[in-house]
């Protein structure tokens, strides 16, 4: 049964060491008596962004963060419940890993977190019960207890109550060390929009802006660490501050975060069609750090079915404003998402979408097929356009979006970029990779030393996923 502490209580099987686990362990200075903790993660840039703020809470509390899923006693799935897609492949890998958990002494805990967790609640543990823990997005700060608690008192826990996530927790202490160039910082959590298609006000709650000195202070520490480029995440990063007292606008913090010193790239995702402004656009246009690159997602090009998907925007509302932002931003690249397949389009709406990529002509485009989610309007909607149908489009929309994205790409060639340098290439360690400004990715030859430094890159080759070019020595 469960309890009024939301906690559904059981006996279930743990690993060996685990069940030999006291409280002392986890404050023993020894690693090898901590339990180690294995985080697949699926998803979005938040769930990414989750999951490292999961490791630093983890690691402060005696557990050892490990990257080897074998030697690993906890294996914990921060999970995304956009796409059915995405929920078919957390399934598998779960029922993968834990075949025959129930009869070995050895088998390894499994958490299941984020969105899918929010979702299905403790229907999860009806269809997979080898699961010990499920725990929501807006729990994450509680998982080391919830993970002590399970290994003490050999329990099972659901926690997916409706609570707002602490907007004031200082991220910055709980950062995963890992040196890195690149960092993603929330912003703001939840959704207002309730687009018929979209789970995420249901798991992720109602927008909730950061305070905006906490974030500040978050990308400060990250500055210091030796991070170069910062993406600011929330579900819609345009009503950033409507819930501030006082009155405080996403271009209030952007012009905050652009007078901090040693920050060299700015990005943020994503932005919702219906509030991207003009005063956003001139922001990009006159803030240095600010890169020219926007993600502003159209999901169809047919008024009717944007009406359906509640998305409060009319397919030329959408047109005008990336005719001025690309006269305010020249050469800004654009990305997208788009559904086919949802609910009653038809062939004239499907043409429409058609129309819309080959005018605007993305840099890259997230093309998805229409899946119902629970919760959301649009589930209680007779799904009638085939799934064969729905592949046709999806195909179709992927060849034209392929051509679109080589012919842009022909503009660099033998043009100057300037580059930040982020890692070596897995496929050739006599070859590093960064990325432009408009979000190109970008591969020459160099030295190791450049990996953080914004160099220049004459591109020679280009294709639809990648520039190749030489580094342009002073």
């Amino acid at each position: 049964m469960k309890d009024k502490d939301n906690n559904i209580k059981d006996i279930t099987p743990n690993s060996m060491r685990l069940k030999n686990l006291s409280k002392a362990h986890f404050s023993n200075q020894s690693s090898e008596c901590h339990p180690k903790v294995f985080i697949k993660t699926f998803g979005c840039q938040m769930n990414d962004y989750d999951s490292e703020i999961l490791r630093g809470i983890l690691r402060k509390r005696g557990f050892v963060v490990s990257g080897d899923l074998e030697s690993a006693d906890i294996v914990l799935f921060n999970t995304c419940s956009v796409r059915e897609h995405a929920e078919r492949r957390v399934y598998g890998q779960i029922a993968s890993l834990a075949h025959g958990k129930g009869q070995m002494t050895n088998g390894k805990m499994i958490g299941l977190v984020g969105c899918m967790a929010q979702a299905h609640k403790e229907k999860i543990l009806k269809d997979l019960p080898y699961v010990d823990l499920v725990c929501g997005p807006q729990h994450i700060y509680q998982i080391p207890d919830y993970l002590e608690d399970i290994i003490l008192n050999k329990k099972k826990i659901v926690a997916v109550d409706e609570k707002q996530r602490p907007a004031d927790r200082e991220n910055h202490d709980f950062r995963d060390e890992t040196k890195r160039i690149k960092a993603y910082v929330t912003i703001m959590e939840g959704c207002n929009n309730f687009c018929s298609y979209c789970i995420v006000p249901y798991v992720r709650g109602r927008e909730k802006s950061r305070p905006p000195e906490l974030i500040i202070k978050e990308i400060t520490s990250l500055l210091k660490r030796g991070i170069k480029e910062i993406t600011l995440l929330g579900q819609n990063v345009n009503s950033y501050g409507k819930d501030i007292a006082g009155g405080y606008s996403f271009c209030d913090l952007l012009k905050k975060i652009d007078a901090i010193g040693d920050l060299r790239r700015l990005r943020f995702v994503t932005s919702h069609p219906k509030d991207a402004e003009e005063e956003m656009f001139r922001a990009m246009a006159k803030l240095p750090t600010i890169c020219e690159s926007l993600h502003l997602p159209v999901q169809s090009g047919s008024d009717r079915i944007l009406k359906c998907m509640n998305r409060k925007y009319s397919k030329d509302d959408y047109l005008r404003k990336i005719e001025l932002l690309r006269k305010i931003v020249p050469g800004c690249s654009l990305s997208t998402d788009i559904i086919v397949g949802y609910p009653g389009e038809t062939d004239e709406d499907f043409r429409q979408t058609v129309e819309i990529i080959k005018q605007v002509r993305y840099d890259t485009a997230y093309i998805f097929k229409y899946s119902p989610r629970p919760l959301t309007r649009a589930a209680g909607l007779e799904d009638d356009v085939p799934q064969s149908v729905k592949e046709e489009r999806n195909q179709e929309l992927l060849n034209l979006q392929k051509k679109i994205v080589r012919c842009n790409n022909e503009k660099y060639r033998n043009k100057e970029l300037g580059v930040l340098v982020e890692s070596a290439s897995d496929k050739d360690e006599k070859f590093l990779v960064g990325r432009s400004r408009t979000g190109k990715m970008v591969v020459f030859e160099g030295p190791r030393e450049l990996i953080g430094k914004i160099i220049g890159v004459r591109v020679g080759e280009v294709n639809t996923s990648t520039l190749s070019g030489e580094w342009a020595r002073l």
